[in-house]
């Protein structure tokens, strides 16, 4: 695996695990603002955060952008933060931090799906086992196979939202690989993380706007806590700029099925967090049910790494059939010019 690669999966884990943080922020904040207030102050405080030591990579990126790069940019925004924390704030309404995170896992699966159909990446048995675990992970953390478990419909519903908030993040995985593999193909300059993450998050910022202003964002502000107002400061410039910057500086490095992989962090640190932090109680389903996710993080990545190995032995066969012909070709020449 060479160092590229290797950078690669170190900030994609920082990234996940960042994220997994939020679960618990937002559990924090929520029933203290509405979810687009809380939302529009943490994106607020993140892009207040980047424009001092990025302004001027930003300014050099917008004026590279095609209307293409806009277009990715956009989306990303939609799916990647704006519905991703309405459906998770939502659903957190109505469940549990912990099997909020858990259910989270469910990315890596939907991740390789996805790429599947629209980077038209190969599942093969260890990866399609992988995503087996975390759906069976996901079916333990409901404990829909424990004998007389019972979940009322808001609790169920609340799950939904989450599982919603999931695929969302699936998409903005897959959204954000394509745009880095349109780059690489068409030979362009990548742009620079930080500049990605502020025009993702003003992008975001705006979609979230008319709505944060109808839940009355001044008066809630006025009344919240040190602690609340820390959830805040840790769900912007670290859950949102740190976490996406990461993210961009992994994505460009790693395929859309090592990020599958390594997003069952985000579940796994949510899940322990929710424990240490929030104090709450995790059963044997939970537990299991975690496992499982992370189990399945470990076959989809390992199924990746050995779908790399015979292209990059492919590379390599190419590159030696390249040197023999050229060596043919000057041998050749020497002996018509003799």
């Amino acid at each position: 695996m060479d160092l590229e690669r290797l950078k690669g999966i170190f900030y994609l884990i920082c990234a996940f695990s960042f994220a997994g943080t939020s679960v618990i922020a937002g559990r924090l904040l929520n029933g203290q603002m509405g979810p687009f207030t809380i939302t529009g102050v943490s994106l607020l405080l993140g892009i207040l955060c980047l424009l001092p030591v990025a302004w001027r990579g930003i300014l050099s990126a917008i004026r590279l952008m095609t209307l293409r790069d806009w277009t990715l940019l956009g989306l990303q925004a939609l799916f990647g933060v704006f519905l991703f924390r309405m459906f998770l704030l939502f659903g957190l309404q109505h469940t549990s931090a912990g099997e909020a995170g858990i259910i989270t896992g469910a990315t890596p699966a939907v991740t390789v799906m996805l790429a599947r159909v629209v980077l038209k990446e190969s599942i093969h048995r260890t990866k399609l086992a992988g995503i087996l675990s975390t759906v069976g992970g996901i079916l333990l953390i409901q404990e829909l196979l424990s004998p007389g478990a019972k979940l009322s419909i808001m609790h169920l519903a609340g799950n939904v939202l989450v599982l919603c908030a999931a695929i969302s993040e699936s998409i903005f995985n897959i959204l954000s690989r394509a745009a880095a593999v349109t780059t690489e193909r068409t030979q362009r300059e990548h742009l620079h993380p930080m500049a990605q993450t502020a025009i993702v998050s003003v992008i975001s910022l705006l979609l979230c706007l008319v709505p944060a202003i109808l839940e009355d964002p001044i008066s809630s502000l006025s009344t919240i806590g040190v602690e609340a107002w820390l959830a805040l400061v840790w769900y912007g410039p670290v859950v949102t700029s740190l976490a996406f910057i990461c993210w961009y500086a992994g994505i460009k490095r790693c395929h859309a099925s090592t990020a599958a992989a390594l997003s069952g962090m985000m579940p796994f640190t949510s899940m322990l967090l929710s424990v240490l932090v929030l104090g709450e109680h995790a059963g044997w389903p939970q537990w299991a049910g975690g496992m499982m996710v992370i189990i399945g993080m470990i076959l989809i990545g390992g199924s990746d790494n050995q779908e790399h190995k015979p292209s990059e032995q492919n590379g390599a066969s190419s590159k030696r059939s390249n040197r023999l012909t050229a060596h043919a070709s000057d041998s050749n020449g020497k002996v018509f010019e003799g």
